[in-house]
């Protein structure tokens, strides 16, 4: 035997693929991944139906006056106040979406295009602040503008980034003005 002929001997084919065994991984793995997003489903639902005594959110007056400062940017969600990690779902609070804030003397108008407008009256506004974080999105320090105000019985925080976070200061002093401003009015 020649070398040649040896060599052609000693080759072996190549492993074949277990094409059954491949495609049943593939199928248990798309339904683990089905389960997990069916589970997070149901507790996003559930936390909704816990926080279903939430009052419905108020719509923006026809009279609001003339616009103090808008904003372009992006809604981040909703917590209990003091608690970051406390997502509020109910009333479509949790939905993150894009959003435009204007401020005027009657209060802060929330329009969200794709999910639920609301409106926050001058007088339910408690704080405003720049914040690292709230439940799901964590930024640099600063990089967010959380607003407390008063819904029913329950303080709510609620997270803005805008376009320009240069806009964010700005915001933050108008905002605790007009509260102060309304605060004082309130207790003659």
């Amino acid at each position: 035997m020649t070398s040649l002929q040896l060599l052609a001997a000693e080759q072996k084919s190549a492993e074949v693929t277990d094409w059954a065994a491949r495609i049943g991984w593939l199928v248990g793995l798309a339904l683990f991944v089905a389960l997990l997003y069916w589970l997070m489903r149901e507790g996003w639902k559930w936390r909704g139906t816990l926080q279903n005594d939430l009052p419905e959110l108020p719509l923006a007056p026809d009279e609001r006056g003339p616009a103090t400062l808008t904003m372009s940017g992006r809604y981040h969600g909703s917590t209990t106040a003091g608690q970051w990690l406390d997502r509020i779902v109910a009333r479509g609070l949790g939905t993150r979406s894009r959003v435009e804030l204007t401020l005027t003397g009657a209060g802060l108008d929330v329009v969200r295009p794709g999910a639920a407008d609301f409106f926050v009256p001058a007088a339910a506004l408690r704080e405003a602040r720049l914040d690292k974080g709230i439940a799901g999105k964590v930024l640099t320090e600063g990089g967010l503008l959380v607003v407390t105000w008063q819904h029913g019985d329950r303080l709510i925080d609620s997270g803005f980034r805008s376009d320009h976070a240069a806009e964010h200061p700005e915001w933050v002093r108008t905002l605790n003005h007009m509260i102060n401003k309304t605060e004082t009015e309130g207790a003659r």
